[in-house]
């Protein structure tokens, strides 16, 4: 059972406490988690720590590099035996963020002692043409990174410790001594005499964009050069290709009668999947009349759609991705050659990019290169996205991502979508404001959501009835609220609260190939003491894959003065299974539970089918019906088990 506070509150960042009692094992899954988890925030801290060097663009490469390889090597990394230390009265600091971010300290510093950044390893990934650098902000961060710029790497690293992480001074000198610093008081003293300027002792401004390497800008390196260097390298590829001609004339080799026939040059399927005039094309009014509305009812549309040159190099690509063309695939998507001829849905340019988006009955495949011609001749820097779409209706194919850039999302609507409205997920009363469509479909630019430890909003698009939310995919999400086998649109004030305390968890399923999530109360409970009644929720996230759905249960305690919409405490969690979905409308939860008078209860929850619940363990205890509440003590741990009327037992979700 999970132990939760009477004011629960949304989840915020990593407790800003010293680092806690490992105890004498950290496990790399524990580490590799909180890596995971506060991946951005670690990135910032290296960013801020390591020197200057020549420019923002090796330092944003250095800092991703060094928290990529913090991960210990070994499957448990031992404890560092530094005393245990608490956020306020009861939040204690997560072992593995402390242990991962010493270990980000004792790079970047190593990094500083050594006065000058990291070397990338030599293997790929690497950036070729492009300067990744954060945006640019104002006087007062160019005034705190030359601020920064001046101190010594300790000192830098007291900076960040004492403003971003909020540790106090003793917190902050014993996790400098942890990292190796040999004089952690005078760093402390360096870095409280910096003169910065106002607004960098209150996070405002290291936590501002200039200071995010994880949101950049590109921009092209020296572009005369690397025209001089592509025409050598031009003349030395022709004089190659002229030679391997000869080199296999008349023998065997690349030819009709050799042992590798060029690609596809005997599957009429594959030939036809590589020519433009070959694509299905639908009319404009096609989807008025069609018995089905789905992609395939997409008409082509864009100003590039008569681009026979654009389609057939993204029809090349498509079939053959060279080693410059950026590949994503949802999972459980493959990233293979069309079959056959594909139905062609967008051709045009969104942003400062020419997409193109094809749809082959199962896959939706993007296609995008950049606007000014960079890289066409070779196919570098083209990007190739698949996310598979088999069985989509009307409520799943109402709009596509066409482009994401600079923190925005642009969508390509269905042809029978006509109005668009933003809304923000956390805040149900506000109205949201409209969305332009144009000609093409095209929506104007939507903000994608926040990362989790940093969500102070979640946006969504209303399309008519339908809330869609942008979460990492081509396709958006669906929300839904209600029983799991009859699901609403998510419009009453019901719906829309319980959605508010519920959005900031949407983060948990980003990237995962998600198509519907269905959120749904199935019990109220009113609590010990007079405390109100708490809410219980399931929310049930379902892919397009079927498999790989993940379902957490939820407990929506009263809301703290002056958060009527914090989020509620996740009380349980599972991958998989029939729990809470269409099949198994059922659910049962547990939660120990703290009063505001500092008593502890077990509470427990089931949906209408249960008739008893019975608590084991370090609780023990039944109740008729459908909820339970037994006096408790903290760090108690109880089995839960409900009985439905037709005499069987269900289990609590873990």
């Amino acid at each position: 059972m999970k132990q939760q506070q009477a004011t629960s509150t949304r989840p915020d960042r990593p407790s800003p406490g010293g680092l806690d009692d490992f105890g004498d094992v950290i496990d790399v899954e524990q580490a590799e988690a909180a890596l995971v988890e506060h991946y951005p925030r670690l990135v910032r801290l290296a960013y801020l720590v390591l020197p200057a060097g020549r420019s923002r663009s090796r330092r944003v490469l250095a800092a991703h590099g060094v928290v990529q390889r913090t991960l210990p090597r070994q499957r448990a990394a031992h404890g560092l035996g530094l005393p245990s230390q608490r956020a306020g009265a009861e939040a204690v600091i997560d072992p593995g963020y402390a242990f991962v971010r010493l270990r980000v300290l004792r790079a970047a510093l190593a990094a500083g002692r050594a006065r000058r950044l990291p070397t990338p390893p030599p293997l790929l990934p690497q950036v070729w043409g492009l300067r990744l650098f954060p945006r640019a902000g104002g006087a007062d961060e160019l005034a705190l990174d030359q601020a920064l710029s001046a101190l010594t790497a300790p000192a830098r690293a007291a900076f960040v410790l004492r403003d971003l992480e909020r540790l106090s001074a003793p917190e902050a000198r014993r996790v400098l001594e942890a990292a190796g610093v040999a004089h952690p008081r005078e760093a402390l003293e360096e870095a409280e005499q910096a003169e910065t300027p106002a607004g960098s002792r209150d996070r405002s401004l290291l936590e501002s964009p200039e200071f995010d390497p994880c949101a950049l800008q590109a921009r092209p390196t020296d572009l005369i050069r690397r025209r001089q260097h592509g025409r050598a390298v031009l003349a030395a590829g022709v004089a190659v290709l002229v030679c391997g001609a000869l080199l296999g004339l008349p023998g065997d080799g690349w030819g009709p009668d050799g042992a590798a026939a060029p690609p596809y040059a005997r599957n009429p399927a594959a030939e036809a999947a590589l020519d433009p005039g070959k694509l299905t094309v639908t009319s404009a009014t096609a989807w008025k009349t069609t018995a089905r509305q789905d992609f395939a009812a997409w008409p082509a549309r864009g100003d590039r759609v008569h681009d026979r040159a654009l389609l057939r190099r993204a029809l090349a690509v498509w079939a053959r991705p060279g080693a410059g063309v950026q590949v994503s695939a949802t999972p459980g998507t493959p990233a293979g050659p069309a079959a056959g001829p594909a139905q062609l849905l967008f051709a045009g340019v969104v942003d400062h990019a020419v997409v193109v988006i094809f749809h082959d009955g199962l896959r939706v495949v993007r296609y995008a290169e950049a606007a000014d011609g960079e890289g066409q001749a070779d196919g570098t820097g083209a990007a190739l996205d698949f996310a598979r779409t088999d069985g989509a209706a009307a409520d799943s194919a109402s709009a596509l991502v066409a482009g994401r850039t600079q923190g925005n999302v642009r969508y390509l609507t269905a042809p029978w979508v006509t109005s668009a409205r933003q809304v923000d997920l956390l805040k149900p009363d506000a109205a949201g404001q409209p969305v332009p469509i144009d000609a093409s479909g095209l929506t104007g630019p939507v903000p994608m959501p926040q990362a989790a430890d940093t969500c102070t909003g979640w946006p969504a698009l209303r399309m008519g009835g339908r809330l869609l939310t942008d979460l990492g995919e081509l396709t958006p999400a669906r929300l839904t609220y209600g029983s799991p086998r009859r699901p609403g649109e998510v419009r009453s004030r019901q719906a829309r609260t319980a959605w508010a305390r519920t959005a900031c968890q949407l983060a948990t399923v980003r990237g995962q190939g998600v198509r519907t999530v269905n959120s749904w109360k199935f019990a109220e409970q009113p609590l010990p003491g007079a405390a109100g009644s708490a809410a219980w929720l399931c929310t049930r996230a379902e892919t397009w894959r079927g498999a790989g759905s993940r379902t957490t249960a939820q407990i929506q305690a009263p809301a703290p003065s002056g958060q009527p919409y914090a989020t509620g405490s996740v009380v349980a969690r599972a991958d998989g299974g029939t729990a809470c979905g269409p099949r198994s409308p059922k659910a049962l939860a547990g939660v120990l539970w703290k009063s505001p008078a500092g008593t502890w209860w077990l509470l427990a929850a089931g949906s209408e089918q249960v008739t008893s619940i019975t608590a084991t363990g370090g609780v023990r205890g039944q109740a008729p019906g459908r909820l339970l509440s037994l006096p408790a003590k903290a760090g108690d741990r109880a089995e839960l088990a409900g009985r439905l009327a037709n005499g069987r037992t269900v289990e609590a979700l873990r």
